[in-house]
C-alpha cells in the first residue's frame, strides 16, 4: 500500500530512541517519551492559503524530525507503524 499525503500533511515513521548516551549515561524514560524522532516518508503539496496561493512545506522526504508525542494519526502500512500529521505538529528538523 502506498499513501500520498494531501496539502500540508506529512507521513513519518518513528525511529527507535537510544536508551543511553554514547558516554553510557542512561536517559530517563520521562525525557524519552517527551518527543519522538521520526523520518519523513512522504509530504503533501503544501498548504493552500485563503488567497489561493500554495505555501510549500519546509520538510522533505528523508528529513529526520522531532514530533510531539500525541500528534497525528497512527496507521499501519505494509506491517509498519507510521504516523500521518500536519507539518505544524513537527517541532524541529534534526541536522
Amino acid at each position: 500500500m502506498s499513501l500520498k499525503p494531501l496539502y500540508d500533511n506529512v507521513l513519518v515513521k518513528k525511529v527507535e530512541q537510544a536508551k543511553e548516551t554514547p558516554g553510557g549515561i542512561l536517559i530517563p524514560t520521562s525525557v524519552q517519551e517527551a518527543h519522538t524522532e521520526s523520518v519523513v516518508l512522504a509530504v503533501g503539496s503544501g498548504k493552500v492559503l485563503a488567497d489561493g496561493t500554495n505555501l510549500n512545506l519546509q520538510v522533505k522526504v528523508g528529513d529526520k524530525v522531532l514530533v510531539q508525542k500525541y500528534a497525528g494519526l497512527e496507521l499501519k502500512m505494509d506491517g509498519e507503524d507510521v504516523l500521518m500529521l500536519k507539518e505544524s505538529d513537527i517541532l524541529a528538523v534534526v541536522e
